[in-house]
């Protein structure tokens, strides 16, 4: 089975926890806080995997997740960083966001790596928060959360040439012609269900690779049948050949036939139909009004575009055409065809807060990345932490911004999971 296209949810590891501990020795009758910190959690990569072809093994595991942190120990004691977590993938392979469709990765290279989710760093352990007046503090930093996504795995063939039409134009025979592929030909009205790639070598020495796109039928933009699966394999192409069946034998318009596929083209995406397209008409050795064929070479002119008049099933043709496409290529160069967009540095104002204040229920809820480090970094049960908790909201402005809020003795703060009296 060829699966091209596959949802999973992937998850960086969290950093391991800082520690509260005390030095503990004979003799030291005040030993200082030795609280080591905690390890960093894994990132997940993508990799390029050379022996694979398809998705499909995503089909049956859904959830990735590296490894996280360990936790710090006394004596000034790191925890152990997360193992990094590889997920390998076929090439051509584009790694997105779901929720966003935002491009993170296109592994199109061979043994490329790509880093897509970064693992929480680690928590510092007590012995960061010594100070002159506070010598013992009991309370440590927790390890931050790892990134955490839903992706989606599109697997774009790379081919040099795609092969483009309404399905039994002769695609199929073409390609098994001019290349040792051996796809399943027979006269179907409808489309092979999985692309074909074949390898051409021709008589100066350098080769291509080509690809059998299954036949584009109408509303194929918008995904009727397989035809959103099918059109991605044709983005990364540079150049199509564009199969018509000029024979007449089924009763088909040549010339209605070229306009509707690049109608297809044009709705799924305006730089894939500008991309150059030479027209071959294929058949020609059953042909029945040679009028098919020539109107089909006054629209070739009107856009001018080259055409080929062949028969994949008799070779008539299809020399010349492969001597063509061979020098076209040469002209055409290899590009980036999928476009990943540096991510956009956000700068925030002084005087913007870090946080959000909403009053629900009577309470003041409070929240924001800021205050959940914060947060992070204390123990509640503890009274210096608790005495670092408050200077921390009140450096951050959320003592004032409450104040503002019109909070009065007595009314309840949630932050995350805790609820606190507020005393004026």
């Amino acid at each position: 089975m060829f699966t091209d296209y596959v949802k999973i949810h992937a998850q960086a590891g969290k950093g391991g926890n800082g520690a509260i501990s005390f030095r503990r020795e004979k003799y030291v009758a005040a030993g200082g806080p030795d609280g080591g910190d905690g390890g960093k959690g894994g990132d997940v990569y993508f990799k390029v995997d050379k022996d694979a072809n398809t998705l499909i093994e995503f089909r049956y595991k859904k959830k990735f997740k590296a490894e996280n942190g360990e936790n710090g120990e006394g004596g000034h004691r790191y925890g152990k960083s997360g193992e990094d977590l590889y997920i390998p993938v076929p090439i051509g392979t584009v790694v997105k966001d779901t929720e966003t469709d935002e491009v993170l990765a296109d592994l199109s290279e061979p043994d490329q790596v790509a880093l897509i989710l970064k693992g929480g760093r680690g928590g510092k352990g007590n012995s960061h928060f010594a100070t002159s007046t506070r010598q013992a503090p009991r309370f440590a930093q927790d390890g931050e959360p790892g990134e955490e996504k839903d992706l989606t795995l599109e697997l774009k063939l790379l081919a040099d040439v795609g092969l483009i039409g309404f399905p039994n134009v002769g695609k199929s025979t073409f390609l098994s012609v001019v290349t040792s592929a051996t796809p399943k030909i027979a006269n179907y009205h409808f489309t092979t269900i999985e692309p074909n790639l074949g390898v051409v070598k021709s008589k100066y020495g350098d080769s291509f690779v080509i690809a059998d796109i299954p036949g584009i039928i109408e509303g194929a933009s918008e995904g009727v049948g397989l035809g959103i699966q099918f059109l991605r394999h044709i983005e990364r192409t540079r150049l199509l050949l564009h199969f018509i069946d000029v024979s007449g034998t089924e009763g088909r318009n040549p010339v209605d036939d070229y306009y509707k596929v690049n109608e297809e083209l044009k709705k799924y995406s305006e730089k894939l139909s500008k991309r150059t397209q030479i027209i071959v008409a294929n058949k020609a050795d059953i042909i029945t009004d040679e009028n098919l064929y020539k109107e089909l070479e006054k629209v070739a002119k009107e856009h001018n575009q080259k055409i080929f008049k062949i028969s994949g099933a008799t070779g008539e043709g299809v020399e010349e055409l492969m001597n063509y496409v061979s020098k076209t290529l040469k002209t055409l160069p290899k590009e980036n065809l999928i476009e990943i967009k540096e991510k956009e540095k956000v700068y925030t104002l002084k005087d913007e807060p870090d946080f959000t204040i909403t009053k629900i229920k009577g309470a003041f809820v409070v929240k924001g990345e800021k205050i959940d480090s914060i947060m992070r970094k204390v123990n509640i049960g503890d009274y210096e932490s608790l005495f670092y908790l408050h200077r921390k909201l009140d450096e951050i402005g959320l003592n004032q911004a409450l104040k503002k809020q019109g909070i009065k003795d007595g009314d309840i703060v949630k932050i995350g999971d805790y609820e606190m009296e507020w005393e004026d």
